[in-house]
Parts: C-alpha cells; structure tokens; sequence
C-alpha cells in the first residue's frame, strides 16, 4: 500500500465520505484576483489532516477568482458562454489544488464535468467511487458540465453521485446568520437549520437548487470558517462547528 494511502480508521469520525465544497474566491488569499499559492497550500493540508483520520475526501470547487459567469452575463455576454468559460476557470482551480495535494504525498484524481484529456480525467461516478475506495483525493471540475447551473448545484449532485454523508461548505464566515455578520451587527447565528427554512428565509448557503436536492435526498450541510485551522478536523470528528443544516 503506497505511504499516501495509508489511514487511521482507528481514528474517531463522525463521517466516513465528505465533499468539500470550497469557492473559488476562497484561494485568493489576501488578493483580488487569481490564486495566492500560500493559501491553496494552507487548503491542502486542511484536506490532508482530514485524510489522514482514514476520511474519503472528494472536493468541488468554484471558479469565481478567475471568471463568474453570472457576472459576465449581466454585463452583456451571452450567459451559455460566460457559464462555460466559468468552468474553464473551476478546471485551473482544481489543477492548483492537485499540484498543492500531491506536493503532499497524497494521489489525487482530476475529473472533469468538460472532457479535456491531457488536463483531467472525464467525470466517471463509478470511476470516482473507485478513486475514493483506492485513497485517492477527487476533485471535481467543470461544475456540472451544464450552463445555468452554478458549482453548489454540482456539490450537491456529485456528493449524493459518490454517497457522501455531507456537505462541508468552506466560506469566510462561521456560520449561517439571519443576516450578513459584517454588515449587520445584529445578525445572529444559527447552530442548526432546516434545509427548507434556508429557502424560505431566503439565506445564502447554497443556491435554492442544491439546498432543494439536498432537502429532497436528507443530505445534511455544515457551512463553516475554512479559514480556522483545524475546523474541518472538528467537524470531521463530530464536534459543533460552523452551522449544521438537515432535514
């Protein structure tokens, strides 16, 4: 058995298979743009202490740091396009993130909603539950593959494809709030939620899409600061982090 893929199952968890939804914007560290290598490593060994408590690890990841679709859309460009050429910018994120993971120790797979043969692997559900079962790190790219529909929607769907427990949200604040925390300092924040009270409250987890998905196959969410060392550890183990949102 290679040394990367050696686990600890022996290791308390609360979960067995995760998927990491992380945004694009979340691998710019300080910056306004692009990726900022020291955070996409910060990322990486988040991921890989996670691995190591013998956790399968598949991971989605935005493209808003390079090109938003939405954005380019309202601005005059026809949305099928600007939605693609979001993906292309989800396949360079995903690519980065393979280079911080292997520079790690650890096997990673590249798999793509868009073929492109000499980048990543075309996105296989059986071929990734394979991956997942042999130690490997997959990261998928190219959101669905689909215009009009955004990377949450993708998480969604490719957690439930691959039989992950949960969805781990990544974002720049430690929960879910009745209200912006950094415009409103009033806003509260929940422990737990309900998947259907998101939609009706109309708070920005996820898209209404994949929080309908989610609702309607009881995947449970956790939206936390990935930006805390070890928080996807805690969470990992069962520990209150972030907000959790269920059925």
């Amino acid at each position: 058995m290679p040394a990367n893929a050696a686990k600890k199952p022996e290791t308390k968890r609360a979960y067995k298979r995760l998927l990491l939804k992380l945004s694009g914007e979340s691998l710019m560290g300080d910056k306004h743009y692009g990726i900022d290598p020291a955070t996409v490593n910060y990322m990486a060994k988040e991921i890989q202490k996670v691995f190591s408590l013998g956790v399968d690890v598949a991971v989605v990841i935005g493209g808003g740091n390079i090109f938003r679709g939405v954005e380019a859309s309202l601005q005059g460009m026809e949305r099928a396009s600007a939605d693609y050429m979001g993906m292309l910018a989800t396949v360079i994120n995903a690519l980065a993130l393979q280079n911080a993971l292997e520079n790690l120790g650890l096997q990673t797979r590249v798999q793509s909603a868009i073929e492109m043969r000499e980048l990543a692997e075309s996105y296989i559900r059986r071929r990734a539950m394979r991956h997942l079962e042999k130690g490997r790190i997959v990261i998928f790219a190219a959101g669905t593959g689909n215009p009009y529909f955004t990377t949450d929607t993708a998480a969604a769907l490719r957690a439930m494809e691959i039989s992950a427990d949960i969805i781990c949200k990544g974002t720049k604040v430690d929960g879910v709030y009745t209200a912006d925390p950094n415009k409103d300092p009033k806003a509260k924040k929940y422990n737990v939620i309900s998947h259907i009270d998101v939609i009706k409250q109309n708070l920005k987890v996820m898209d209404s899409t994949a929080i309908t998905l989610c609702m309607d196959n009881n995947l449970p969410i956790v939206v936390f600061d990935i930006k805390k060392p070890g928080g996807l550890v805690q969470l990992v183990q069962g520990k209150k982090v972030g907000t959790l949102v269920k059925s």
